[in-house]
């Protein structure tokens, strides 16, 4: 492949340049590459991004060199490059989000060498509005992926008693990443809120393995529940975006029956998947994500778990909703109490 070609993508027209660099030394994966591996798996990862504000993380010199977080989309760009306005309370202004709705979006992204893509939990069209919950498994060395599957099991068990489907996907550095689909009205409020009591409530249960609090020092050889990720203001690595790390790895959706075999032979080894082994899964098992874009559920009428308020005498003063939330917490314990993941608990 040449340093720079121009094309024509579905009507449009694009110039990519700097093919032959290499952005990944250790694996010498170039930025042509990249842009290829964008435009194989397009069919399964527009879906995805499509109508969701889209924060990039951009490369230009390769993943082992300083990157930037880009927002607001750059004006110089194509105009058939569609974005969406967010008002930005930080900036005091409306920021220009990219909205990747097409292959030429996608390939004209890849270009600036946007390794990694963050969309939104919300579509643009209704942003206070997430169409999926996310826990985000972060495991703190010496744990790793081995023991956020057994974390990921337990999330599971008490979703099939709530009479809800999830979906695993790896988080294509060293978590694994759970995502619940709604598509149904609701809030950052509700699902924050539940997501908080559910890693609380797994922290209680199982103290030796997990923590919700993200402080580094309490992390140490357990897996963190990312629960905060359920925010207007935060973005989770997309599904099938590649990561930048040492290899061209990706964020790649797998079978619940995947994360069963990789806990019980305690081997990370086979969660681990690069762009040309997700382009191959993909043309065998299509897309394993596609549920979560189409799947409506609603949440139990629980209330979360939110921070205590403190009265004129610096004492914490506990709220109505407070007070329901721990009501709430007692009754998702008493179902957890009866998954079959609390008498089949696996050591890791």
């Amino acid at each position: 492949m040449s340093a720079s070609q121009s094309i024509e993508v579905n009507g449009q027209h694009l110039k990519l340049t700097n093919l032959d660099k290499v952005l990944y030394p250790a694996a010498g994966f170039t930025k042509g590459q990249v842009i290829d591996y964008c435009a194989r798996i397009a069919p399964v990862l527009v879906p995805h991004l499509s109508g969701r504000p889209l924060t990039l993380k951009r490369y230009p010199e390769g993943v082992d060199h300083q990157y930037f977080f880009e927002k607001n989309a750059t004006q110089y760009r194509p105009e058939w490059v569609k974005t969406a306005p967010v008002w930005s309370e930080h900036n005091h202004r409306n920021v220009n989000y990219i909205l990747a709705n097409d292959l030429p979006t996608l390939i004209w992204v890849a270009n600036l060498a946007s390794i990694e893509l963050h969309p939104s939990l919300s579509l643009a069209k209704s942003l206070a509005c997430p169409t999926m919950m996310v826990f985000d498994l972060d495991p703190g060395p010496p744990a790793n992926i081995v023991e956020c599957c057994q974390v990921g099991m337990w999330l599971r068990q008490v979703f099939e008693h709530f009479g809800l489907r999830s979906f695993p996907k790896t988080s294509g550095s060293k978590g694994l990443q759970i995502y619940v689909p709604l598509n149904t009205p609701t809030s950052y409020d509700v699902t924050k809120a539940f997501a908080n009591a559910l890693a609380r409530l797994l922290e209680n249960d199982h103290k030796e393995l997990v923590v919700s609090d993200m402080k580094k020092q309490l992390r140490v050889g357990k897996v963190f529940v990312d629960w905060s990720q359920n925010d207007e203001h935060k973005t989770t690595i997309s599904v099938y975006s590649l990561r930048a790390r040492e290899r061209p790895t990706v964020s790649t959706p797998v079978k619940w029956e995947e994360v069963e075999q990789a806990l019980k032979k305690k081997a990370a080894g086979p969660l681990v998947f690069e762009a040309g082994d997700v382009l191959a899964r993909v043309d065998k098992m299509g897309d394993l994500f596609e549920g979560v874009l189409t799947l409506k559920q609603k949440l139990p009428n629980l209330a979360g778990v939110v921070e205590p308020r403190s009265g004129a005498s610096g004492e914490p003063v506990e709220t109505e909703s407070e007070n329901r939330s721990r009501s709430a917490a007692r009754r998702t314990k008493k179902v957890a109490a009866k998954s079959p993941a609390r008498k089949k608990r696996r050591k890791v």
